[in-house]
């Protein structure tokens, strides 16, 4: 029932800039947070970005401050991760999840389960 589709990924030069956009359907999209989240084989999955309810408030992780963004339109069910600046650590399979409530110190995605994901490669 619950579907997040993540798509915007590809390969792409350091420096360069991508959006990823990711449509939310089979649940009430305007009464939850959203985040984005990455992993990298072998890895754990790591917390990205976080925007609030309404979109007052977000988070970053240290690595990706100054250089993503995270936003969300309630009237599409689609929330959007634009990055700039793409380093080749930022190579990783991305993400997106749901989040309840207002996190006050660690942001927890809601859903067990997680979409397809997509691929951003960023070579140097």
């Amino acid at each position: 029932q619950v579907q997040l589709v993540e798509s915007g990924g590809g390969l792409v030069h350091a420096g360069e800039s991508v959006r990823l956009s990711c449509v939310a359907s089979g649940f009430t999209f305007g009464i939850y947070g959203m985040s984005w989240f990455r992993q990298v084989p072998g890895k754990e999955r790591e917390l990205v970005a976080y925007i609030s309810i309404n979109g007052s408030n977000t988070r970053y992780a240290d690595s990706v401050k100054g250089r993503f963004t995270i936003s969300k339109d309630n009237a599409k069910n689609t929330a959007y991760l634009q990055m700039n600046s793409l380093k080749s650590e930022d190579t990783a399979v991305y993400y997106c999840n749901a989040v309840a409530g207002y996190p006050t110190s660690t942001v927890r995605p809601w859903f067990s389960s997680w979409g397809q994901g997509t691929q951003v490669t960023v070579s140097s």
